[in-house]
């Protein structure tokens, strides 16, 4: 056992010492040790119950012959950090997440893993630190929260965000406004659409690491703690066969998964993150890759935000299982890739069923292409990303006002400064300009409660939360702060997206574009210490991920 260099033989006394001022006995002491890593906390919703079901894990690795010791890492609630200077946080995470378990599975040799996760950064920040570690590993996500419900009306997050605007623009009461914040978000969970948790809560699935059902199923049913358990027992059957985090990801399992994301509406925050997990895996994932999948991926289920369907409605039509079972009709699921199941995908979705119309049929799809594209041009050069789902225009043409921080946005906002027709520019939030590369949703979100979120477009360096919806282009790249094109635009230049040819561009001459580049300063850092120092010394382009180098 790899555990064997911490526990056995002579030389080892001291370290059982230590191991019994826990209270561990010998016979524990002889069996695998299994790192159980829980993001447990008191201060994010889609964490509040993972002790439960770390107590699941716990008792199931008992079962089947294994000693679990957990330990904890840090999340934050992208949610509650959204809109100021906290936001800086979440992404700069992602990678503390990462090193963080690394260096705790480093240290105590642990035989297999089990990675109880919930949340944005979270996931894919455990989900790197798995391929780093390479030891038998399962991922049991925490699952979604149930949506609110109030006056006949179904509620969630994005509801709450764009009240705001709706308050601010004289559509809501005092009163109304505070039963969407009574009732929006009723109990523990990942926010309840297809925002970013979710989101890779369902990649995690659809590339073979967690069990079958672990993507959907609700947070406060019993089904999870259940699926816990089996998950326990489980990592003691890839430890037997030597299944390993590199024997299952590759470039089949990230085919399946960026089917799956773009075939119901994912976060554009996949892109991101998936990009850094490759990285890990030592795979190259372009940003081409996306935009070809989803050319091919008609889109299946119409998941909120962009849509009307929930977490727990997809839970209840088969989950991901049957949502990769129909795309599998057309071919694009590879049925061979191998999941924590010690089975193929394809024999993991042979008795899926779909049920009900939440999963539409191929033959009658929602639309024909799949929800994610990357456009370039004289403003994205690099590359940058747009959610289609529900996009009700192809293209956008307008006068750009531009801001060069989330705040001078949001303020001209709240103001009734922004006009209709209008492509909004905020720039300098990239990942190293920001630093951390801040979402935008509490400004796309009012731009919706003012009635204006089909009437004005937006472009970033930044990101957008997985709740954001609308022709919202984000992952500019290069960023303005290291001196991408974005950097150049002034208000009242023409910009055009358009969809169909994958174009983000300003109507102004390369030549324009190098004159004001040339008398361009390049900003002062923001932080001249600390972490987010280092993090915008060391990040990478959002085109590459924003891995750090």
């Amino acid at each position: 056992m790899r555990s064997d260099v911490i526990k056995k033989g002579v030389q080892k006394t001291p370290h059982r010492a230590l191991f019994k001022a826990l209270g561990m006995v010998d016979e524990e002491l002889d069996r695998p040790l299994i790192g159980v890593v829980n993001s447990w906390n008191e201060i994010i919703p889609g964490h509040i119950h993972l002790n439960r079901i770390a107590e699941a894990v716990k008792a199931g690795v008992r079962i089947a012959g294994g000693t679990p010791l957990e330990f904890n890492t840090i999340g934050i609630c992208d949610g509650i950090a959204m809109g100021h200077e906290g936001m800086r946080s979440p992404l700069v995470s992602r990678e503390i997440i990462a090193d963080s378990i690394e260096v705790v599975a480093n240290a105590y040799s642990f035989d297999g893993l089990v990675f109880i996760s919930s949340c944005d950064k979270i996931e894919p920040g455990m989900l790197m630190a798995s391929l780093r570690v390479d030891v038998p590993s399962i991922f049991v996500t925490g699952g979604p929260m149930l949506c609110g419900f109030r006056r006949g009306q179904r509620l969630s997050l994005e509801k709450t965000f764009e009240s705001v605007g709706a308050y601010l623009n004289g559509r809501l009461s005092d009163s109304e406004l505070k039963e969407i914040e009574e009732y929006s978000c009723p109990g523990a969970g990942s926010c309840a659409g297809m925002y970013t948790a979710n989101t890779f809560a369902c990649i995690i699935e659809a590339m073979g690491l967690s069990l079958p059902g672990s993507g959907t199923i609700p947070a406060v049913d019993a089904r999870r703690v259940r699926l816990a358990k089996y998950a326990g027992m489980k990592i003691m059957e890839l430890l037997e066969k030597g299944i390993t985090p590199t024997s299952i990801v590759n470039e089949k399992s990230f085919q399946n998964a960026i089917t799956a994301d773009v075939s119901m509406g994912g976060s554009t925050n996949t892109v991101l993150h998936l990009m850094a997990v490759a990285n890990e895996a030592g795979i190259t994932l372009r940003l081409e890759t996306f935009d070809e999948i989803s050319k091919r991926t008609p889109q299946l289920v119409n998941m909120l935000p962009a849509g009307d369907v929930p977490m727990e409605d997809l839970d209840r039509a088969g989950g991901i299982m049957a949502l990769m079972k129909r795309l599998s009709e057309l071919g694009l699921i590879d049925q061979e890739a191998l999941t924590v199941t010690g089975k193929s995908i394809g024999e993991s979705i042979k008795d899926a069923a779909v049920i009900g119309d939440t999963i539409k049929p191929v033959t009658s799809p929602i639309r024909s292409t799949g929800t994610l594209a990357v456009l370039r041009g004289n403003l994205a050069p690099d590359g940058a990303v747009i959610k289609t789902a529900g996009l009700k225009l192809p293209r956008f043409e307008g006068e750009a006002a531009v801001f060069d921080c989330e705040e001078d946005g949001i303020r001209a906002a709240a103001e009734g400064k922004i006009r209709e027709g209008s492509v909004i520019v905020i720039r300098y939030e990239g990942p190293k300009g920001g630093p951390g590369m801040r979402e935008m949703l509490q400004m796309t979100s009012m731009l919706v409660g003012m009635d204006l979120g089909e009437k004005v477009a937006m472009i970033t360096d930044g990101r957008f939360s997985g709740a954001t919806h609308g022709m919202m282009v984000g992952h500019v790249s290069p960023e303005a702060a290291e001196g991408g094109p974005i950097a150049a635009i002034r208000d009242g230049d023409l910009v055009r997206i358009d969809l169909e040819r994958r174009l983000l561009e300003a109507d102004l001459s390369d030549e324009e574009i190098k004159s004001r580049l040339s008398e361009w300063t390049p900003p002062q850092p923001k932080y001249r210490k600390g972490a987010f120092y280092r993090y915008s010394r060391m990040v990478t382009s959002a085109s590459t991920g924003a891995v750090l180098r």
